[in-house]
């Protein structure tokens, strides 16, 4: 148990220090897949429009001076606005499109474990109002139809 708890941390440590450095010094590519062009709202990497080229050009410039990955997406978010980004800041109003699905998709399990449980306890409860197993859920019939029944299996026997 130890030894997959320091396993586990030193990749935290390892996954942390990547993620520093990709954050002071950030490439194209990169900066590319968190961007979204203005006109045709698609990723940077796949849009051509001229705008697109500007801010892949603005994006070299910074780079090259040194800012890194939050300098450069503030100046654009400054320029552009919120909608540039690709995906909305983790922050006020916008952390409801981080929340909700995982809160949707919890509340969708806790009902479907409801519903389930109440379909199997319906079932136990059904089956234990039908009293004889013989029956297999049918009803028993009244002793003078019964009776008669019987006589009329017996004459096909």
């Amino acid at each position: 148990m130890t030894r997959r708890l320091l396993v586990a941390a030193l990749v935290a440590l390892v996954l942390a220090g990547t993620a520093a450095a990709s954050e002071a010094r950030p490439t194209l590519d990169e900066l590319e897949q968190e961007l979204t062009c203005p006109t045709c709202k698609t990723s940077l990497a796949l849009s051509d429009a001229p705008v697109a080229d500007q801010i892949r050009a603005f994006v070299q410039e910074r780079i090259a001076a040194g800012d890194t990955k939050s300098e450069i997406k503030d100046k654009l978010v400054a320029e552009f606005g919120e909608s540039v980004l690709a995906a909305p800041p983790r922050e006020g109003f916008n952390l409801l499109a981080w929340v909700l699905p995982f809160a949707a998709l919890g509340i969708g399990v806790v009902l479907v474990g409801l519903v389930a449980w109440r379909w199997t306890r319906s079932g136990e409860r059904r089956a234990g109002q039908q009293g004889d197993p013989a029956l297999n859920g049918r009803q028993s019939l009244p002793p003078e139809l019964e009776r008669r029944v019987d006589e009329e299996l017996a004459r096909f026997d």
